[in-house]
């Protein structure tokens, strides 16, 4: 698994860590329980440690298993690959590029009257993986996620306060695509829209306790 985390502020990169996660995991079946266990090192060695770890987690939890796992009638996989419907993937795209459309996203809301600051990130995801069971199955896969988030913040100095408001894009098993044009999600009309929602709301009268009213904006939810 490879991720990658950037973090802006006010356009000014705060943070940008790259991480992988390398492993084997092996799981056993004996006389009705499962047992799981896992390694580091994704070799033989790490292999047969993980899967003698694993056995004896199972025959450690045999003895207060009311509910033996029974086996279920399962096609076998050969060979199969799966791969997470994405156009462009986010860890081929130089880093420089990333930052640069978080930077652009920031000054847009910026120059908005009224936003004083700005955060921005975004969390990408790549997830690659094998399977193989004693059935036969063997299914290679790889997913990919972004999660692009901005921030804009206003803050009332006299009064001493401040308000803010985050896009809504959610996490999603796409690419960079999902992130670097309005062709999946309408990063323009939400900038747009966001500061003047944001100043609604920091001059909003303050909620007092009772029954209330949820009204929804179409604008971003469509």
């Amino acid at each position: 698994m490879r991720t990658q985390s950037l973090m802006l502020r006010d356009g000014a990169v705060q943070s940008a860590v790259d991480a992988s996660d390398l492993g084997v995991s092996v799981r056993v079946l004996i006389d009705g329980t499962w047992g799981f266990a896992s390694n580091p090192e994704p070799d033989p060695d790490g292999a047969a440690h993980a899967a003698t770890r694993a056995v004896a987690v199972a025959r450690t939890l045999r003895p207060i298993n009311r509910d033996p796992v029974e086996w279920a009638p399962e096609p076998v996989y050969r060979d199969a690959t799966w791969c997470s419907d994405y156009r462009s993937d986010p860890f081929a795209v130089p880093t420089d590029e990333k930052v640069a459309v978080l930077t652009d996203y920031s000054r847009r809301l910026q120059r908005a009257d009224g936003v004083h600051h700005v955060a921005a990130g975004c969390e990408l995801v790549k997830e690659q993986s094998f399977y193989a069971d004693l059935a036969g199955s063997s299914i290679t896969q790889q997913r990919v996620r972004v999660h692009p988030h901005l921030e804009a913040t206003t803050v009332d100095r006299d009064a001493g306060t401040f308000e803010s408001m985050r896009t809504l894009a959610a996490p999603t098993g796409r690419g960079w695509e999902y992130v670097a044009s309005d062709a999946v999600w309408d990063w323009s009309g939400e900038l747009a829209v966001l500061p003047e929602l944001l100043i609604e709301k920091a001059h909003a009268p303050t909620v007092t306790a009772g029954p209330t009213d949820l009204v929804i904006d179409r604008r971003i939810c469509g």
